[in-house]
């Protein structure tokens, strides 16, 4: 190092402007690098934050989709026992249509049979059967017009009216003394009740619907599992800019110490060859490049720093969101209890109204047995008079002959006696035997005292013949289901 020369000493001020720049940069480094160092602690804590807030998230999201399988599977519970409800009624519809559309044949049959006009007539009497058993157990004659019994005239009827050549379509038939009223009213019951039972069924109708587009709903707005990003991946970002910086904050240190330096030993008296001033130069020239590099890289930190806050951000408005979906899931809670209970309620009144509608059914069976009884001991009557007429012939005949053989009895003992008289009577003396004289006894036979003459009503030959033809179908059906 050689003494300074005039020319050189002019040096000493550039190299004080070297210096001043040098810790100029590196003052701004610093800051820089104490900038990038806040924010990459501030990343570190953002970075636990919104880990922590997304397990939060995803703990609440698991535990309300748990919740949303509970609820699915209690729409289904519902939906299921719905299923089973219906089911229930159907067969009940099946068994109702089977037994009303009998009911209904019954009595069209009851309407094709024709009662003869010498069968009814006005009579305070019961009907054609005595006690029948009435719809409730508790009137025999509820089914039947008492006014118009087709069995008064059977007990009672001094002579047929009608010949056999009379219109039939004016005859009564067996349904003229049904109680139509009584039926209906059965029928109509049934069909109330059913209707009500429709009504309670349609009150839980929608519920499986509601309660699936509700856990629908809070599906929809459960956040999706992909929605944070990579922590690590951003972490590690920031981790280059870093390491970059802090090599150059190292380089700046390093230069203005070397620049301070020399500005000491510049004032110390040495002197810089030209070859060092330009190295100083060239180094003090690169600064900006160097500030411009720190510079980009804190905006590289700043800008995943920012990624990190966003997501921050981002999984709080999902936890405030999950705190509503919270607050759904309680309501929807609220709902299904209400639901239950509700569902439970609609099943024992179905149950309670399908009971009573099952033993309306066995009315309505019972009555169908009833009326087949009814045309069968109908058609019996019919049989029974045609018996009665033939015993009632048959004694007329016997009683006809018997009153013959006495009125022939009595003319013969009469044409005896008279011949006896007539031969020996003047010979014998009157005051002997007075009843010699005496005419034989005439006989009559006649009902006996208190006994009317019995009146059958007339039943055509037709009428009895289909009676007795339908009435061995019947038997021979009998049969077959009792071997069965």
């Amino acid at each position: 190092m050689a003494s300074p020369t005039p020319g050189q000493q002019t040096e000493q001020p550039h190299l004080v402007s070297l210096v001043l720049q040098s810790k100029k940069a590196l003052q701004h480094g610093q800051q820089l690098c104490s900038k990038a160092n806040s924010l990459s602690n501030a990343s570190a804590q953002c970075s636990l934050d919104v880990l922590t807030l997304d397990a939060k998230v995803k703990w609440i999201t698991e535990a309300v989709l748990e919740q949303l399988k509970l609820a699915a599977n209690v729409a289904k519970s519902i939906e299921y026992k719905r299923a089973q409800l219906d089911k229930q009624v159907k067969a009940w519809d099946v068994v109702r249509s089977k037994r009303t559309e009998a009911l209904d044949n019954i009595l069209e049959s009851l309407g094709a049979q024709l009662v003869p006009p010498g069968f009814h007539q006005s009579s305070s009497g019961s009907s054609l059967f005595g006690s029948q058993h009435s719809i409730d157990g508790k009137n025999g004659n509820a089914l039947f017009n008492a006014q118009q019994s087709p069995s008064a005239t059977v007990r009672d009827n001094p002579f047929d009216r009608h010949g056999k050549n009379a219109d039939r379509t004016k005859w009564k038939t067996l349904r003229d003394f049904v109680d139509e009223s009584a039926i209906e009213n059965v029928l109509d019951t049934l069909e109330s009740d059913r209707t009500r039972l429709d009504d309670i069924m349609a009150s839980t109708y929608d519920y499986p619907e509601t309660l699936s587009a509700a856990i629908s709903s809070i599906r929809e707005s459960l956040p999706s599992s992909n929605n944070v990003p990579s922590i690590e991946d951003i972490l590690n970002a920031q981790q280059q800019p870093s390491e970059l910086m802090a090599r150059h904050l190292s380089s700046l240190t390093s230069h203005y110490e070397q620049m301070a330096d020399a500005l000491k030993e510049s004032e110390a008296g040495e002197i810089f060859g030209e070859e060092d001033l330009q190295d100083m130069n060239r180094d003090t020239e690169e600064l900006p490049s160097i500030m411009a590099e720190l510079e980009e890289q804190v905006l590289s930190i700043e800008d995943t720093h920012q990624q990190l806050v966003t997501a921050q951000t981002t999984a709080q408005e999902r936890l405030t969101t999950q705190s509503s979906t919270l607050d759904n899931l309680d309501e929807l809670s609220e709902i299904m209890s209400d639901m239950l209970q509700k569902q439970q309620d609609v099943e024992n009144d179905c149950q309670e109204l399908l009971d009573g509608l099952q033993e309306r059914l066995l009315i309505v069976e019972d009555l169908h047995h009833r009326f087949i009884q009814y045309q069968t001991s109908f058609k019996k009557l019919l049989v029974e008079i045609g018996r009665r007429r033939q015993y009632k012939e048959a004694v007329e005949k016997v009683v006809e002959g018997m009153i013959l053989e006495l009125r022939a009895m009595t003319e013969e003992e009469r044409q005896v006696r008279e011949d006896f008289n007539a031969e020996h009577g003047r010979h014998i003396p009157e005051d002997i035997c007075l009843c010699i004289e005496n005419p034989p006894t005439r006989w009559d036979v006649v009902p006996r005292e208190g006994d009317v003459r019995e009146s059958l009503p007339e039943v055509e030959s037709d009428l009895l013949a289909q009676a007795k033809e339908k009435l061995v179908v019947v038997d021979v059906s009998s049969a077959g289901t009792e071997s069965v």
